[in-house]
């Protein structure tokens, strides 16, 4: 294939991309409104928290990390505790590059991973033959931007509006993420045993002697780690074929 096709190829890709971007950009728009509430509330200005969700593609990891900030917590602690909200995306970049043509270059395959997100990964790998870098591209022109800026609404946002309102709208987050862990515990006792074990353990660890001491990034850590390695021990995912795959 010449270049001049190629090019047209990837044109007609990108603009495929785009297309599939905008329902997702509109959702982000609105998500990191609430996530910019959060970012307002850790002490970070607009532009701190617009280039927070340029760099971090995440509504999990950047509001733990926002989290951390706000508890006054190491930049250690704040590592950890990212990646470890991020780490489903080492196993989607995983799968992935098993879809990428063996002579795409390595610039490609860093700025796909850097780009992975629940929703980007979904329509990328839905997508038949093997992955074109230029069509998750074409979604994040429209998307990428919307997460940076509902960040930064939200944020001008909470330093304009009353403090009764900057609370109600830091609900909306909160309501977020019941969005994404409730719709699975459905038919699901063990997850829903887990999700709710994990509040309990929680709570307790705000209040028990010695260990409501320790700084709340910590506790964080403490929590994910114990609780998903006895998930996975105890509850381990079987898949199509009856194999088990410790996840």
């Amino acid at each position: 294939m010449g270049r001049k096709n190629i090019i047209k190829s990837n044109r007609k890709v990108i603009a495929e991309g785009l297309r599939d971007g905008v329902p997702i950009g509109l959702g982000y728009l609105a998500v990191s409104f609430s996530l910019g509430i959060a970012a307002k509330n850790a002490g970070l200005n607009f532009f701190q928290s617009f280039l927070a969700s340029l760099l971090c593609n995440a509504s999990a990891g950047e509001y733990s990390g926002f989290t951390v900030i706000a508890a006054d917590a190491t930049y250690f602690e704040m590592a950890v505790v990212t990646l470890i909200a991020n780490a489903r995306y080492l196993l989607m970049s995983c799968a992935l590059s098993q879809r990428i043509k063996s002579g795409t270059s390595l610039i490609h395959r860093l700025l796909l991973g850097f780009f992975i997100t629940d929703e980007f990964f979904g329509i990328t790998i839905s997508r038949k033959g093997s992955v074109n870098p230029y069509y998750t591209y074409g979604a994040i022109i429209f998307a990428g931007p919307c997460w940076a800026l509902g960040t930064a609404l939200g944020t001008i946002a909470g330093n304009v509006l009353p403090l009764r309102v900057v609370s109600a709208l830091s609900v909306a987050l909160f309501g977020m993420f019941l969005a994404i862990i409730v719709p699975p515990t459905k038919g699901n006792k063990p997850l829903m045993g887990i999700v709710i074990f994990s509040f309990i353990a929680s709570l307790a660890f705000a209040y028990l002697p010695v260990i409501s001491e320790i700084s709340e990034g910590t506790r964080t850590i403490i929590l994910t780690v114990i609780i998903s390695a006895a998930a996975a021990l105890l509850f381990p995912v079987k898949d199509e074929e009856g194999s088990e795959n410790v996840a």
